[in-house]
């Protein structure tokens, strides 16, 4: 694969690369495996690759057939990560986080709390309150600008996802991040199990944000999470 490293890259942290174009799953998968054997055997570091993928839908391992709403609309590929059907497509910031967890304390669940901790971050730069849910992993949105659940909830849309798997302690996968794609996309599945919210980006909320806009808060705000002394992301609940 033919990548290059136009983005910001944090000091002294993993390398960070930015990957032209729409990235084939398939191949990019490949790719994202083949480093992480490396890094198994010593002969590679950690990374951060940031791409957008052509539309398609992805099934965790708890991904329920049923939550598939249009079979046959994009491919559909089953990659082992946690979590449930999401969708990836241009306009998507995706972010395959390959970091040593060995080093980095062996554990998942702050792992988790740290990738969301990053996206919150970043979405501050903008000043978008992103937020954690008890029992839905991934970044919200309050919405209260759209008309509560008919049991009277407040509406919330998804802005992020996040899906991780991990071999030997080294982590696989990430998060994915809407920048502006094409949210009628999220309409062919039940995205992450979750009925009755909905999905935003950052257009979608408003915002005239750019995919290096983005780049450049994930980059700045990335040290702050996993840097030599990071904020504990698990330290009030989430």
């Amino acid at each position: 694969m033919h990548m290059n490293s136009d983005a910001g890259r944090p000091p002294a942290g993993p390398e960070w690369r930015v990957l032209p174009g729409l990235s084939p799953y398939p191949d990019t998968l490949a790719a994202m495996e083949a480093h992480v054997a490396a890094m198994a055997a010593g002969q590679a570091g950690e990374a951060v690759w940031l791409l957008e993928h052509p539309p398609l839908y992805t099934a965790g391992t708890s991904a329920r057939d049923a939550d598939l709403l249009a079979p046959g609309r994009f491919p559909v590929y089953r990659p082992g990560r946690g979590g449930q059907f999401t969708y990836h497509g241009p306009g998507q910031r995706v972010v395959y986080v390959m970091l040593d967890l060995t080093a980095r304390g062996r554990d998942v669940r702050r792992f988790v709390c740290a990738l969301e901790a990053w996206v919150i971050a970043a979405l501050a730069e903008f000043n978008v309150t992103g937020e954690r849910r008890a029992g839905r992993v991934g970044v919200w949105v309050a919405r209260p600008d759209k008309p509560p659940l008919p049991d009277g909830t407040g509406r919330e849309d998804k802005i992020a996802a996040i899906g991780v798997k991990l071999r030997r302690w080294i982590s696989l996968h990430g998060l994915a991040v809407n920048v502006e794609p094409d949210l009628s996309h999220y309409d062919g599945i039940v995205p992450c199990g979750i009925a009755g919210h909905g999905v935003t980006s950052l257009v979608d909320l408003g915002l005239p944000v750019t995919m290096g806009d983005l780049d450049a808060a994930l980059a700045a705000t990335f040290p702050r999470i996993f840097g030599a002394a990071p904020v504990d992301a698990c330290a009030h609940g989430g």
